[in-house]
């Protein structure tokens, strides 16, 4: 029998970093001691009171269905968080509670776009952001930024990419892969111009716990127009170390909410809950977890900065927040290494991979060539192997 696959599962990518992830825990399987820098998951645990809310909810039979859109027990605790953290008032009406933050973002997108409407997705951009607008028959349109900008876009080049059929932006800061963050006055204009041409702003703030200088601004807070404007996208798994609890959760107004639900309802029933429970411990609970693994991170990138900056050929601007390191390795592009030359910052990293035994995420998933992702969610003695490594690679001692 003929197999049919549809012509839009056909024109899906799958995730590079998930794919990557998978070969690197293969080999780690294997007893290869290869070195990851891949997977953007902190490599700190669960922090213990969130353990034991998720354990107290199993003894206590939490363990059936909640309404589609997530209890009304972990909205309050979210809408107390949003309030707590950037001023704005939300209520449960507001609030969208799903399977991690992928769940959440293809949530909006089914949600918002027509066919044939465009969502402007900066670049370098996380992977999974085209793919999800195509899955709800989007256009992803490209703002490409470079580094000499610090990956950030200015106002007119915003202004430069709407369009008629423009429906929305994505904006997420922190930023991966850049770990680049936005600042107020930069986020208050992009306010302005969404408002002045009614599009919406996907607000991914993913990484808002992990902002190392400065301070992370929502952009709803600019006024009421650009609040309703405004989804906001965030959820457990980078702030609290939760990334098998997959919660995430959106704010909005209340239309895109309910539009959100209802397609939800018939998608996944709801959000796990068990990790509900645990998610209201997370938010309502002691938050020094939140502040020693912030305090570890910028150790790590610190001295990660310092020692790709001092390795001939390869070069790195400092981010200013997530937890991700942007490497520059176009000067290796084209160098004779062992024998080659490699074209693109993807065969590069494959023969660092099989050679040095050290896994990175090369940048054209990013929407971008001759860079290379590093994550410092991992420890400072793996980094300084990997580092060592790198080095040994360049200089062609393998």
């Amino acid at each position: 029998m003929k197999t049919y696959i549809s012509r839009k599962a056909l024109s899906i990518s799958p995730s590079p970093t998930l794919s990557l992830d998978a070969k690197f825990k293969q080999m780690k399987k294997q007893g290869i001691p290869v070195v990851g820098f891949g997977a953007g998951e902190p490599d700190f645990d669960t922090p213990d009171n969130v353990k034991a809310a998720g354990i107290k909810a199993i003894e206590n039979g939490i363990t059936k269905y909640t309404p589609a859109s997530g209890t009304v027990e972990l909205k309050e605790a979210i809408c107390a968080k949003i309030k707590r953290d950037s001023g704005l008032d939300y209520n449960i009406s507001n609030i969208v509670v799903s399977n991690g933050g992928k769940h959440c973002l293809t949530n909006v997108f089914m949600a918002i776009c027509e066919p044939g409407d465009e969502v402007i997705i900066p670049s370098p951009f996380w992977v999974s952001y085209p793919e999800m607008v195509k899955m709800a028959d989007g256009v992803p349109v490209f703002l490409e930024t470079t580094e000499e900008t610090n990956f950030k876009f200015s106002p007119r080049d915003l202004e430069n990419c709407i369009t008629e059929k423009t429906r929305a932006l994505v904006l997420n800061t922190p930023s991966n892969p850049t770990g680049m963050v936005y600042s107020g006055e930069e986020i208050k204009k992009i306010a302005e111009i969404a408002v002045k041409n009614n599009i919406y702003v996907i607000f991914d703030e993913i990484y808002e716990k992990l902002v190392y200088e400065g301070e992370h601004i929502n952009i709803a807070s600019f006024g009421d127009e650009i609040k309703d404007l405004t989804i906001i996208v965030n959820g457990m798994a980078k702030a609290y170390a939760m990334t098998g609890w997959r919660i995430g959760f959106t704010a909005s107004n209340a239309d895109v909410a309910k539009a959100m639900s209802n397609i939800q309802s018939h998608a996944t029933s709801n959000p796990n809950s068990i990790a509900q429970a645990a998610s209201v411990e997370a938010l309502n609970g002691d938050q020094s977890s939140v502040a020693e693994m912030k305090k570890e991170y910028v150790a790590r990138r610190d001295y990660m900065v310092e020692r790709i900056n001092s390795i001939e050929g390869i070069s790195c601007k400092k981010p200013n927040g997530a937890f991700y390191i942007f490497m520059n390795v176009r000067e290796l592009l084209g160098r004779e290494f062992y024998g080659k030359t490699f074209d693109s910052a993807s065969a590069l990293c494959a023969d660092i991979l099989d050679r040095a035994l050290v896994a990175l995420v090369p940048s054209e998933g990013f929407g971008i060539d001759g860079y290379v992702r590093l994550s410092y969610a991992t420890s400072m003695e793996t980094i300084k192997t990997g580092l060592d490594r790198i080095e040994k690679y360049i200089k062609g001692e393998y």
